[in-house]
């Protein structure tokens, strides 16, 4: 489970599936090694491929247990959390997404985007961590799509 873990809560273990750039600071302010996993408290600021550095995500982890549980603020003030369960020889991730405001709108609304968005990423972890293949699209020229 701890690969799995350290996917979710290091910058070097995000950027293999997930973003172009992780960071992520203590509650000190001091800025956390690639491989040394987040901690409740810490700030993150993150960037994703086929976006400008003018689109990211910056918030707070708000638990992390070290093991197989994380929870941290996101877009629209929504909190994800995250659990990681061994069943036989397999690991078992479930992600559920709290607070997500309503919107009528299909373009903004973060429930359809968040949807489509964490369950392309969530097959990309699979992806990266059993074959080491990665299907996020890098290409700026090709935009928009939800795999960047």
């Amino acid at each position: 489970m701890g690969t799995i873990y350290n996917a979710w809560t290091t910058s070097r273990g995000l950027e293999r599936w997930f973003l172009r750039k992780a960071t992520f600071k203590s509650k000190q302010g001091a800025l956390r090694l690639p491989d040394e996993p987040f901690e409740k408290g810490d700030r993150y600021h993150w960037l994703w491929f086929g976006y400008g550095d003018d689109v990211f995500e910056a918030n707070r982890v708000l638990n992390a247990n070290g093991v197989d549980f994380m929870r941290f603020e996101f877009t629209g003030k929504c909190i994800v959390t995250v659990r990681m369960e061994s069943t036989g020889n397999m690991t078992l991730v479930s992600l559920k997404q709290d607070r997500i405001p309503d919107d009528p709108n299909p373009s903004t609304n973060l429930f359809v985007n968040c949807q489509l968005g964490w369950t392309f990423y969530l097959t990309n972890l699979k992806s990266v961590l059993e074959g080491g293949r990665d299907l996020r699209n890098k290409d700026t020229g090709l935009m928009p799509v939800i795999n960047s």
